[in-house]
């Protein structure tokens, strides 16, 4: 008998928004492709950090970073994936997608404006509710996030007073609630906490049965978080941005769910180890071809196939010793 092929191993960190998929990729591609991959949720800011000081394989983020960071740090951007952030309440009374919001409205609330679930202004949007006189209790990512980047990018961008008193990034002050970390934290803290409204990947919502919300889009439709309206968005993104850093926040359609984002990978352009960089890119080669409806069931939405190729040509600018790691198709 021949000897089994002692099974490689890739490591990562970053984001927990995609953490779901890339645990069930990782599970799949262990029997598939005799790769052990190895990923710490440990949010977007400290991925970012890991992979700039090269103590990971590769880095995960949900928020883009800039080119000029991209070039400081020597590396290279490519999406994985795409998923979509949902509000999730919980308000005695308020069953699953029956509630609707604005983005406004949830502005407010994270800016400490709007403190009681009978406000007018949201008894006036869900007359078939019956809201109680109840304490908002707003919950936020107390760590580094892409998903706090995403969540704030869309509140800045429905919001002026949100933009200018908050701001957009991984990490902002927020003028009330409760921090938590990781979405796991976060979609914990809000089931726990009567009265509590929170911002998670809608995976997470699903997978701890949370009551999410309907929200109103750009075309001024309340949507509930499908997978229809997930794709709607993702139709409008324009990939030739730089970097593929496209922007699916508040997209336009008439059945677009308006926070939908990629989630990056982070790949060193000069790495030290050919083979484990090599290794990276086949696992995730391997993810692209075989690893779509694993997303879909879990929520999250591929990368169109042809942003795909476009990627796997863009690994090739990766070199050891001005050699190639993965070859040119």
């Amino acid at each position: 008998m021949g000897a089994v092929a002692q099974q490689a191993t890739i490591t990562g960190a970053g984001a927990s928004f995609p953490n779901p998929l890339y645990q069930k990729w990782g599970e799949a591609a262990r029997s598939a492709i005799n790769i052990q991959l190895n990923y710490q949720s440990v949010g977007s800011g400290a991925g970012q950090a890991q992979i700039r000081n090269r103590t990971v394989d590769f880095g995960a983020s949900d928020a883009p970073m800039t080119a000029e960071q991209l070039q400081e740090h020597n590396l290279l951007q490519f999406p994985a994936t795409m998923g979509s952030l949902v509000a999730i309440v919980n308000v005695p009374g308020v069953e699953d997608h029956k509630m609707r919001l604005t983005g406004e409205v949830l502005a407010d609330i994270y800016l400490g404006k709007i403190t009681k679930w009978n406000d007018p202004r949201l008894v006036e949007m869900n007359p078939g509710l019956s809201l109680p006189n109840l304490a908002i209790a707003p919950v936020y990512r107390a760590d580094g996030s892409g998903t706090t980047f995403v969540w704030v990018s869309y509140l800045s961008a429905v919001s002026g007073d949100f933009k200018t008193r908050v701001g957009v990034g991984t990490s902002v002050r927020w003028p009330s609630g409760t921090g938590a970390r990781g979405n796991e934290g976060v979609a914990g803290t809000v089931r726990n906490v009567r009265g509590a409204i929170g911002y998670v990947e809608h995976a997470y919502a699903m997978q701890n049965k949370l009551v999410t919300t309907q929200l109103r889009n750009r075309a001024g439709n309340y949507v509930e978080p499908t997978t229809a309206a997930f794709q709607a968005a993702a139709a409008n993104a324009d990939w030739t941005a730089p970097n593929f850093a496209a922007s699916l926040i508040d997209t336009q359609g008439a059945t677009s769910w308006p926070i939908v984002s990629p989630t990056f990978i982070l790949l060193p352009r000069n790495p030290t180890d050919a083979t484990r960089a090599q290794n990276v890119m086949k696992f995730f080669d391997w993810a692209f071809r075989s690893g779509d409806a694993t997303a879909t069931e879990l929520d999250y939405i591929p990368v169109p196939e042809a942003v795909e190729n476009a990627i796997r040509a863009a690994w090739a600018t990766i070199q050891v010793d001005g050699k190639p790691v993965w070859p040119a198709n």
